[in-house]
């Protein structure tokens, strides 16, 4: 095994986050001392693998797997309420335990089945993404879609812990190591600048799981969520920033009907929220620049088709930033500085949105 970072997010709800290789082996004593039953969520692409972790967990436990749909469609009341079907035919108590095992569209569901089964018991998230180590499953944010918008129904809800084994990623396609890392990129515009320059220094080794690159990136981020989070768990002011290209990025999934990545609908909106900051006299030309060549040398999209303004802006006044009639977007002053850019008029919005428009 090879040396593990361990990242704490502090407050009230407390946990850790370790980061390495072979940590898969290391789950069963992860698990709270007390469960004797265990329900390991994961993605039909997981399947293998899961009845594997199911093995090294029996002895005197009982262990059950729940397989979901992938992505987002596995994000649906539908499915949050087989698993509960599950938990209370196995009749689960509140001393046993969830295992997310999967993408971040496992762990927001695996995390919400927990906070709901009577009125809330342990999750343990094991992201195999890398957009469900660093963001999905860092946090305590739960939740499902509806037809109205992404992640409109939720819960915060800790996990035990959370174990980044690096060797699942080993496997993932280049596509989707690639989308996962919007999320990172958004940490080095938001907070990390460190990660901005290894990007450009060396494209390839930043996405490469094998290189010391590409796990400093990663480390960077989680440690960026882990403050941010462990400061303002329910999103009641610091939090807000890491929806940094978000809001926009959550429309184009909805329009989408997320057949998107997740990733490379956060690129888009990080390139709106770029245009946006400089429109507003926030952010320079080279800022936002930045963002183009970084972006676009990932290989993730910086442009969305012209004419779905009016459909965006529909479900972007639906947004969880949204107060009343008043839209709020995170914009950056600079690199590392983000704000909130409250009430911009919508002749602004729309010329942002001009500016990416393919």
């Amino acid at each position: 095994m090879s040396e593990t970072t361990t990242i704490s997010v502090a407050g009230d709800a407390s946990y850790d986050i370790l980061v390495g290789r072979g940590l898969l082996a290391d789950l069963g004593s992860a698990l709270p001392p007390g469960a004797r039953k265990v329900l390991v969520v994961h993605p039909p692409t997981l399947a293998a693998e899961a009845a594997k972790l199911r093995e090294s967990l029996m002895g005197e436990r009982e262990v059950l797997l729940a397989e979901i749909p992938d992505a987002e469609q596995g994000k649906r009341i539908e499915v949050a309420a087989f698993c509960w079907q599950v938990l209370g035919q196995a009749d689960f108590t509140r001393t046993d335990v969830v295992v997310g095992f999967g993408g971040g569209a496992v762990t927001d569901l695996a995390g919400f089945v927990a906070a709901t089964w009577l009125r809330g018991i342990e999750v343990v998230q094991v992201p195999t993404t890398v957009l469900g180590m660093v963001d999905a499953a860092v946090g305590g944010k739960t939740g499902v879609n509806t037809a109205e918008g992404k992640n409109l129904v939720g819960a915060f809800w800790a996990p035990r812990i959370v174990l980044c084994d690096l060797d699942v990623l080993d496997s993932l396609s280049a596509n989707e190591r690639v989308a996962g890392f919007a999320e990172v990129v958004k940490a080095g515009f938001i907070w990390a600048p460190e990660i901005l320059d290894l990007i450009e220094a060396d494209p390839e080794a930043a996405v490469d799981p094998r290189s010391p690159a590409f796990r400093r990136c990663i480390e960077l981020a989680i440690e960026m969520k882990a403050r941010v989070v462990g400061e303002d768990l329910r999103e009641a002011g610091l939090r807000e920033i890491l929806n940094y290209g978000h809001t926009v990025g959550h429309a184009i999934e909805h329009a989408e009907r997320y057949r998107w990545r997740h990733g490379a609908a956060i690129s888009v909106g990080m390139m709106f929220a770029a245009e946006l900051s400089r429109l507003a006299g926030r952010l320079s030309d080279e800022g936002v620049q930045r963002h183009r060549d970084i972006l676009t040398t990932l290989g993730l999209p910086t442009t969305y088709r012209g004419g779905a303004w009016p459909q965006l802006l529909a479900t972007i006044k639906r947004d969880k930033k949204t107060r009343g009639a008043m839209l709020r977007f995170i914009v950056l002053d600079d690199i590392a500085r983000p704000t909130v850019l409250q009430a911009p008029d919508e002749s602004l919005l729309f010329a942002a949105y001009q500016e990416i428009a393919g």
